[in-house]
């Protein structure tokens, strides 16, 4: 298991938190201090530009995908539209285990936290236990808990990399149209912010994106940006994944 130390982790977040975008990834994945990095997506409406700064550096690094077992189709079937249309051949699905799935069950009804827990936070901190950095594509234009997030940060001895952070709406719509990626295909049925079926919703005029997450709760996040990824954390082991496959 790689881990870079909590010092060379903290070194390399202040070096590199004036670095955006292409910049950013570039040192992270091919500069003279690269670390054991991953891409981490949901490929939800806006992973395509995240994936496609990833692609032109290294189509070949690891890319993470949660599979909680309750996606919604259209984003099973945009995953492998994806995937093939940017040449990424190392995209992995993580999910929970079996116990995981049957604790879970209809979680989400009664304690969406511990749903989100068990579907994705610990399949995450297995999945993640053999890198030093994550890449994620949180934006700050996103509001609510990630309006002041920095462009890197430290979290469990992990580093987090958001090189779009700092980019607004219309910097992702440039990048669609410049780079021809494809949509998903529920973008245009009003979803912006796309995670499982059951706590997802279209948004309305005027809403900011994530707001058709866990609609009429306080919850704003599924907890992979916001608990500690250490590895001492996980539950169980990690289990193999299933490269460019879904389970």
């Amino acid at each position: 298991m790689s881990r870079i130390d909590s010092e060379t982790a903290a070194r390399l977040a202040q070096r590199w938190s004036a670095l955006e975008g292409l910049e950013l990834l570039d040192a992270a994945i091919r500069g003279p201090e690269a670390v054991a990095i991953a891409a981490l997506t949901s490929f939800g409406t806006e992973s395509a530009v995240l994936l496609d700064l990833v692609a032109r550096i290294d189509p070949g690094l690891p890319v993470i995908v949660l599979d909680t077992g309750e996606l919604f189709d259209e984003t099973t079937d945009y995953i492998r539209t994806l995937t093939a249309h940017l040449g990424l051949t190392r995209v992995t699905v993580s999910g929970p285990t079996e116990a995981e799935r049957r604790e879970a069950e209809t979680l989400w009804e009664t304690d969406a936290d511990r749903c989100c827990g068990l579907r994705k936070v610990a399949p995450l901190i297995r999945a993640a236990a053999p890198f030093d950095a994550l890449i994620d594509g949180r934006r700050r234009a996103h509001g609510f808990e990630r309006a002041g997030m920095p462009t890197v940060e430290v979290s469990g001895g992990v580093l987090k990399l958001s090189p779009l952070a700092g980019w607004s709406d219309a910097d992702i719509e440039a990048a669609f149209a410049e780079r021809g990626l494809p949509r998903h295909p529920l973008e245009q049925h009003g979803y912006r912010s796309i995670g499982c079926w059951p706590c997802t919703r279209p948004v309305k005029p005027g809403e900011p994106a994530r707001a058709g997450r866990w609609a009429g709760a306080a919850k704003t996040e599924c907890g992979i940006h916001t608990r500690s990824l250490a590895p001492d954390a996980a539950a169980s082991p990690l289990e193999p994944g299933n490269p460019n496959g879904l389970s």
